[in-house]
């Protein structure tokens, strides 16, 4: 049986599933030997998800700094507390490397957010936005992308939480954690589905759409 997806999927229905947490290992990282030790592992992956977080501002003004960078394996996460690090070494070898991939989700933007922190040549990046619209789905935010894949429910309550705080709360860390390794499962359902063809899309319109139609 093909596996159902939508073009667009109803935010309304997210509140109804049941929410998926990373059940793996997570390792917080505050020092450059704690780095290294770490970047040696994850440049031994095949694959790894990545995102970062930043605390909120809740003034105009210019926006804080990246506060963390998580980096994770389908079964261990490493969160790189760059208020503490900054782009060290190790870290910096992490992002320029080009041999294992790295899967983020708007990443362009959390890339020039890194740059602030410190010079980097990219490595090997890829963008989950890319390639969704490839098998016809137009939405772009990770918790509608891995509701319509997964059918599974992405919490963001930590979104806005203090990323600099003294010491992080397990809810802060299992957060940190799921955006990340998420990215990994949503990248490979997502080429598995460009393989096989095993899908059904469904055309989804907005009332707009079908209101501009009309006139």
């Amino acid at each position: 049986m093909k596996k159902t997806i939508f073009s667009k999927y109803d935010k309304k229905q997210i509140a109804e599933l049941e929410p998926e947490v990373f059940g793996g290992r997570i390792v917080v990282v505050v020092s450059e030997s704690e780095a290294r030790r770490a970047v040696s592992y994850l440049l031994t992956q095949s694959i790894l998800g990545v995102d970062t977080e930043t605390r909120p501002s809740f003034r105009k003004g210019p926006m804080n700094k990246v506060s963390l960078l998580q980096v994770s394996s389908h079964d261990i996460c490493f969160l790189f507390r760059l208020n503490h690090t900054g782009i060290s070494s190790s870290v910096r070898r992490l992002l320029e490397d080009t041999t294992v991939p790295k899967i983020g989700l708007s990443w362009h933007d959390d890339l020039l957010q890194l740059h602030r922190l410190g010079e980097f040549e990219t490595g090997l990046f890829i963008d989950l936005q890319d390639h969704v619209r490839e098998i016809g789905i137009q939405d772009l935010s990770l918790q509608k992308l891995y509701a319509n894949l997964f059918g599974r429910k992405i919490s963001k309550r930590q979104r806005l939480s203090n990323w600099e705080a003294d010491i992080l709360s397990d809810k802060q860390k299992a957060y940190a954690a799921t955006d990340a390794w998420s990215c990994i499962r949503l990248y490979e359902e997502l080429q598995r589905l460009k393989e096989t063809g095993d899908y059904e899309l469904v055309i989804v319109e907005d009332v707009q759409d079908n209101l501009l139609k009309e006139r």
